[in-house]
């Protein structure tokens, strides 16, 4: 087979732990990256969403791993919690074939005191972000200095989000002998400049979008100036119909705005941007991801811990300042064999970033009319709610546990439950809205584990 895992220099219990995950054809950054990191070259691997990236140093730094030496050997370093969650969930993964690793992540947004526990009981792999990193190595709790392997995944958000001095001070605290892998999106200039003081004789890899951008139709409207762009977007939310739609702004405060609009408007809608709580980014992706919410309106930031294979439909408010960030943005959309819309809103004032997007399409862009709308449009709601229930892993409570729960009602079918998720201590799981009340009713007043758990509907 080509491309196969086994033609690498992985061990034998990473190789068949792959094999029981179905993982046996490499992607492409997996095929060109992977060989050269087993060999200690240092990486840039410039790859979008989706393409595999994540397996490819994860595998690397296992590889690289010293079980029995219980001290922090490898460091992978994410702009985002949610990024960061992802990351250290697919490293677990990856990793259920060799006993005793552990793999600790340090983000902010998170209770400081149990990361001081945790980093005093020990880890092999620590995931997180810069400046929470950056806090527990200048307060003495984390030691890098047997560290062999670090990692920047979505180094260009980091740098966007102005990480540049967290990032300097956790590498001057890093073993000068190690190897660098540095994975990114788009590749600008900050990123070239990182690479020189970071990297020694790095080898760029440089993958196409995964993402079949024929399968997405693009369309481009002309608006006036930014007041119109409001009535432009809920314009194409009623001429479109999508049931799950990403809107990108430029702006955490456009994005809170256009979300407070269209919520006064009766859309299922949220805003997903940095300047939330913690907790409210978690439940809006939960949120969307389990088809309770159909808009998410989202900085490009806080949109990199989106992991939601059908989205229908994209829409930029503005048009991205770079043509790559553009391709990522619609790239959410026509995954997996479907077809997916984009829709960017356009003024005279962005000419310039159309004539570079041109450029970086090779298509002539042409803005249209906003599409017209019935007299009595029909919104789209959403079809699930989630419930949100007082109790997880800490209370040994498993997704098959809630779902029996909830069938023991015969009201209640099995296809009328979505998805469901199981945190450290609350839970969190996807039901039509038909059988809401039932469902909240069944959990409040039924048995799971042998004890009942407080349950309530979230709505925001």
């Amino acid at each position: 087979m080509p491309n196969a895992f086994s033609s690498t220099k992985l061990s034998s219990a990473l190789l068949e732990n792959l094999t029981s995950l179905g993982y046996q054809q490499m992607t492409d950054i997996q095929a060109q990256s992977l060989p050269l990191i087993l060999a200690g070259r240092d990486v840039i691997g410039q790859a979008k969403t989706g393409s595999g990236k994540t397996a490819t140093f994860a595998l690397g730094l296992l590889h690289n791993l010293k079980v029995k030496r219980f001290r922090v050997q490898a460091l992978v370093l994410a702009p985002t919690r949610e990024l960061a969650d992802q990351i250290a969930v697919e490293i677990r993964k990856l990793a259920r074939a060799i006993h005793n690793i552990k793999v600790l992540t340090l983000c902010g947004g998170s209770p400081m005191g149990p990361q001081i526990g945790s980093l005093e009981h020990g880890a092999h792999i620590i995931v997180g972000t810069p400046g929470r990193v950056e806090e527990h190595i200048r307060k003495g709790r984390l030691s890098l200095a047997e560290l062999n392997t670090l990692v920047l995944d979505e180094a260009d958000r980091m740098l966007d989000m102005g990480f540049e001095q967290p990032l300097e001070y956790i590498v001057s605290n890093c073993p000068s002998a190690r190897q660098n892998l540095l994975f990114s999106a788009t590749y600008p200039a900050k990123i070239e400049q990182l690479v020189s003081h970071l990297m020694t004789n790095p080898v760029k890899v440089e993958i196409a979008s995964s993402q079949d951008n024929s399968a997405i139709d693009q369309y481009f409207y002309q608006v006036d100036n930014n007041d119109q762009r409001p009535d432009a977007v809920e314009r194409l939310l009623y001429h479109h119909q999508p049931n799950s739609v990403i809107v990108f702004c430029n702006t955490k405060i456009e994005c809170q705005a256009l979300a407070d609009k269209l919520l006064q408007q009766g859309f299922d809608c949220a805003a997903l941007h940095g300047d939330l709580e913690q907790r409210d980014r978690d439940r809006t992706l939960i949120r969307f991801a389990n088809k309770s919410l159909v808009v998410l309106i989202a900085t490009d930031v806080a949109a990199r811990g989106i992991d939601v294979d059908d989205v229908d439909m994209v829409v930029n408010y503005h048009i991205a300042h770079d043509p790559e960030v553009h391709v990522h943005r619609i790239g959410r959309t026509g995954r997996a064999g479907k077809t997916g819309l984009s829709c960017s809103l356009v003024s005279h004032k962005e000419a310039h970033k159309v004539i570079r997007l041109e450029e970086y399409l090779k298509r002539e862009i042409s803005p249209e009319s906003l599409p017209a709308v019935d007299i009595n449009p029909v919104l789209v709601q959403a079809q699930m709610v989630t419930l949100q229930i007082d109790g997880g892993k800490k209370n040994k409570l498993r997704p098959g546990d809630i779902l029996g729960g909830l069938t023991a009602n015969p009201a209640i079918k099995g296809d009328q439950i979505g998805k469901i998720k199981v945190q450290a201590t609350s839970a969190f799981v996807a039901v039509d809205k038909k059988v809401a009340k039932q469902a909240l009713k069944t959990i409040s007043e039924g048995k799971m584990k042998g004890r009942t758990f407080r349950v309530r509907k979230i709505s925001r």
